[in-house]
């Protein structure tokens, strides 16, 4: 990484109206990958109804479908930070939402199920490379006071892309159109490329590759809060302290807690069940009792109208209240409906109130998931590791959350079948209560913190150091936050 002497002339500062206007273009691009992302993992809930259908698949075939994706995803998420690192984040923009556009309209034109499964598996790899290249993007891209709103947009933003899946599923179940639920994200995806070409890329980015004079520039476009040379020092700071952005590098103090921290959130995000709903929701309401006039189709489309709702309370409040509130409560209400879930699936007696407590639980269960874990995990592998480790922490917390994905969308099908709905929903809340000690116990709270800034709760054994002691905590320059981020509270 090069260190390049910062411009001795800084330049013109835009107005706050400006900077404001270009922040939100950020955000917005973002959020538009993020309606094409929740478009494509929900699409084929209602399409596997119809498709299976027409390729005669079995119930392990069916999970494939859905799995493959998921293979496609963990690759993604594994190649997607150095991707971002090396041709910068827009770059890893640019190559995702072109590759949405061409792999979903394959998808939809797929003659047998092995080619579905191969197109699947590609759509997948550039789902993986999205979920580690747009939370980046957007989150050094906007000031702090409001960067955890920014990156939990992308959250609500995914939300908004499932629930157009259910009501077009919906609407096209009554025909079976399957292939029409698959290809219609090809265009909001081919067209998201038009304001990604207006962008620069990060400021951070550019520091990382030794740009300093072009991060300054586009530091005093997009944050009118800040002294931009100042900043661009600070991120140069941080990266010059840091030995590479290895995952080696992640595994070894100061930032094993860190990392130990993003692998357990990612792992528990998913393992917990929320894509079990995702994939398989007319499934499962079908099985509560829910079959006639289309009502397995129509009903998760309002379970996601109370997901988006939640998302977006949790954008108002997230940099208020402070993340650990907005996780904790989030989990919380998720381990209990799960169990109310097993107690009605118990019963059975799955008719008239119970199975509309059913219902209830379900939306407040996928509510839950999407005020707290769904909104978190895209803030928390932005903010967790310092600027040089953050595209790769980024990817392997993504990974560890995919690969539980991979379990649930491979074996729910089974284990409904075999196991019984009761037995699976208690495991799953079993998963919830520990999921639940796990972040109780290692959150950190990073609400108004700078980038540079967060990086000192881990060198200082997962607290927040004394700002008022003098000298550094630790053993690196980054361990003095004056140094480390002038403009740091």
């Amino acid at each position: 990484m090069s260190t390049a002497p910062l411009p001795a002339t800084p330049p013109p500062q835009p107005s706050s109206t400006t900077a404001r206007r270009t922040g939100r273009l950020f955000a917005l691009t973002g959020a538009v990958v993020g309606v094409i992302y929740g478009y494509d993992t929900g699409s084929i809930s209602g399409a596997l109804v119809f498709l299976s259908k027409d390729f005669n698949l079995t119930e392990t075939e069916k999970g494939l479908v859905n799995s493959v994706l998921v293979f496609g995803s963990i690759l993604g998420a594994l190649i997607g930070g150095k991707l971002a690192d090396a041709l910068g984040r827009k770059a890893a923009m640019l190559i995702v939402a072109g590759s949405y556009a061409v792999f979903v309209a394959l998808s939809a034109v797929a003659p047998n199920v092995e080619t579905l499964d191969a197109v699947r598996f590609l759509l997948g790899v550039a789902i993986g490379i999205s979920i580690v290249a747009a939370p980046l993007y957007v989150a050094e891209s906007t000031p702090a006071r409001i960067r955890g709103a920014s990156v939990a947009a992308y959250q609500v933003a995914t939300v908004v892309g499932i629930v157009i899946t259910y009501f077009v599923n919906w609407g096209l179940s009554g025909g079976g159109h399957w292939r029409w639920m698959l290809g219609l994200s090809a265009i909001p995806a081919a067209l998201v490329v038009i304001p990604l070409l207006r962008l620069p890329d990060t400021p951070r980015w550019y520091v990382l590759k030794g740009r300093t004079e072009r991060a300054v520039e586009v530091m005093a476009t997009t944050d009118p809060d800040v002294d931009p040379r100042a900043e661009v020092a600070a991120v140069q700071v941080a990266l010059a302290a840091e030995s590479g952005g290895s995952v080696r590098s992640m595994l070894r103090k100061p930032y094993a807690r860190a990392a130990f921290f993003v692998v357990g959130l990612g792992f528990f995000c998913q393992i917990t069940g929320i894509n079990a709903v995702t994939y398989y929701s007319p499934q499962i309401f079908e099985e509560m009792g829910f079959t006639g006039n289309g009502q397995n189709f129509l009903l998760p489309s309002f379970v996601e109208l109370a997901s988006l709702a939640a998302a977006v309370l949790a954008i108002l409040i997230i940099d208020r209240l402070g993340r650990r509130v907005v996780l904790l409560c989030g989990i919380g209400t998720m381990a209990v409906m799960l169990a109310v879930l097993t107690v009605v699936f118990s019963t059975g007696d799955l008719h008239g109130t119970t199975t509309w407590v059913g219902f209830g639980a379900i939306l407040l269960f996928t509510a839950a998931f999407n005020f707290g874990f769904g909104s978190l995990i895209w803030v928390y592998a932005s903010e967790a590791f310092p600027a040089q480790l953050r595209s790769t922490g980024a990817s392997v917390m993504l990974t560890a959350d995919l690969v539980a994905n991979l379990l649930i969308a491979q074996f729910f099908p089974s284990l409904m079948a075999k196991a019984g709905a009761a037995a699976t929903f208690a495991g799953l809340g079993v998963l919830a209560l520990a999921a639940l000690v796990f972040a109780a116990f290692t959150a950190p709270e990073t609400k108004g913190r700078q980038l540079e800034e967060i990086q000192d709760y881990w060198r200082n054994g997962g607290s927040w150091p004394d700002t008022s002691a003098p000298g550094p905590v630790g053993a690196g320059p980054l361990d003095n936050p004056a140094a480390s981020s002038p403009s740091a509270p």
